[in-house]
């Protein structure tokens, strides 16, 4: 019989897999960062528990694109400062990738909230644009004009909170408790430019970031840079504690309860 590709793999198979995901060259992606004060009440508002705000109301937009050989993606994150047991980092609140590769290894193992959108870097001699979409909305743009080379930081180790977490099949909460996961990201760089220009946040009922507004641009910057990330669950969190943000991870919380009407094969 031909081999079923639905069926088992073996055990030498999958330890083939693990093996080739350990061993990845250095993936190097070309993005835009921007950095800006917003308004303290408003990312206060957007943390669940434990998570809780440092001493900054720093919000960070990362729009990028990854050289994967064969397989050019385009990866966002709009994050929140925050800090958990004396760590500071980043709570992403969306993270729009244009594949779904991308997406299903971090909404399902790390918990990240990746949904599938478009991702836009452009450069036109000293003009840039980069902007998150989904939906037909552009809901965060950034603009300007590279001002000048900035100097290369030193490697970095930076941690990106998530919470994984699986919605009970009676909708009444979660099937399994809710952990935080500490997302460790080693980051190197090896070009770095300083933009002169603005960021733009349009409303949008999917992705509604424009309740945390530009208050004081602190910067944007254009670069090339590869990371690596380690993931640790670090405690089990108060499943009615999480309850009320978690439709922060899709579009529309009932979804979740979406299924097969009955007698539906």
């Amino acid at each position: 019989m031909a081999r079923v590709r639905y069926g088992a793999r073996t055990e030498a198979e999958i330890a083939a897999a693990r093996t080739a995901s350990a061993k990845l060259p250095d993936i190097w992606s070309t993005g835009v960062v921007a950095v800006w004060e917003s308004d303290p009440d408003a990312v206060a508002a957007v943390l669940p528990p434990p998570l809780k705000p440092t001493g900054r109301p720093l919000v960070r937009v990362n729009i990028s694109k990854v050289d994967l050989p064969g397989y050019p993606l385009g990866a966002g994150s709009f994050a929140v400062a925050a800090a958990h047991d004396g760590v500071e980092g980043w709570y992403p609140l969306v993270m729009p990738m244009t594949h779904e590769r991308a997406l299903i290894g971090g909404r399902e193992v790390f918990g990240e909230p990746k949904k599938l959108g478009e991702v836009t870097v452009e450069r036109d001699g000293l003009v840039v644009r980069a902007a998150l979409a989904r939906h037909g909305i552009a809901f965060v743009e950034v603009r300007g004009a590279v001002s000048g080379d900035l100097p290369l930081p030193e490697p970095a180790r930076k941690t990106d909170f998530y919470f994984k977490f699986l919605p009970a099949v009676d909708g009444s909460g979660f099937d399994v408790h809710p952990v935080l996961v500490h997302c460790v990201r080693n980051e190197k760089v090896r070009r770095l430019e300083r933009v002169t220009g603005d960021v733009v946040l349009r409303e949008s009922m999917y992705d509604p970031v424009a309740d945390l507004p530009v208050r004081d641009l602190v910067e944007i910057t254009l670069g090339e840079k590869t990371t690596d990330q380690t993931g640790r669950v670090v405690e089990r969190v108060s499943a009615r504690a999480l309850l009320p943000y978690i439709h922060q991870r899709y579009d529309d919380p009932r979804q979740i309860l979406d299924g097969p009407p009955e007698g539906s094969a």
